[in-house]
């Protein structure tokens, strides 16, 4: 029985967290461009970007998506059917109230944007609601706030650190977390894409 036909067909997702860096395009390409354009759910991703170059992967993408792809901006509420990027050198949260906020504090795991910035207020505020996907990349980033999202009740998978173009960060991931789970990109955009994924 596949991850999917286990329990991932029975979650009501509110939200989808995505955390990449080296490799991340690629992985992106696979997963974003078949989802429709009325996708019911909100996707928030933060991949570690150069802090003194205009970030270049929203219109990369926006180009082969029908979903909207945006660089997310302070006090945004969130909506379905838009993916939003962390600006460079800039941390995104979520907020009680369904809003973005963008913070320029410490790096966090060497990063800002940080994944686990994104991951631990997205969980503080969906609870299992949220859906957190670890992609391509070469530090650890991501494998704490992986750890929130699951102590909160969601699900965490992974890339398969072994189709990864960088396979520290899927690793580093199932090590601090042991409940995630590793799956195909396939697989991934076959769940991503499914009616099984019913919006909350």
């Amino acid at each position: 029985m596949s991850v999917m036909q286990q329990d991932l067909s029975l979650l009501d997702i509110e939200a989808i967290v995505i955390g990449a860096s080296a490799g991340a395009i690629a992985s992106l390409t696979q997963l974003l461009p078949p989802l429709a354009p009325d996708y019911p759910l909100p996707i928030l991703v933060t991949v570690h970007v150069p802090p003194d170059q205009p970030n270049s992967i929203p219109a990369l993408l926006q180009a082969k998506c029908r979903v909207t792809i945006k660089e997310a901006e302070d006090k945004e509420l969130i909506c379905p059917g838009t993916v939003y990027f962390a600006p460079p050198d800039y941390h995104v949260l979520v907020e009680k109230d369904r809003s973005l906020s963008l913070s320029n504090e410490e790096p966090v795991s060497f990063a800002r944007p940080s994944i686990d910035v994104l991951f631990e207020s997205a969980a503080d505020v969906y609870g299992k609601t949220l859906l957190a996907l670890v992609l391509s990349g070469a530090n650890h980033d991501g494998a704490q706030g992986s750890r929130s999202v699951v102590k909160a009740g969601g699900i965490v998978l992974v890339q398969l650190p072994e189709s990864a173009a960088a396979g520290l960060m899927p690793e580093a991931t199932l090590a601090a977390c042991p409940e995630a789970r590793a799956m195909s990109l396939s697989d991934m955009n076959q769940l991503l894409a499914s009616r099984e994924l019913k919006a909350s």
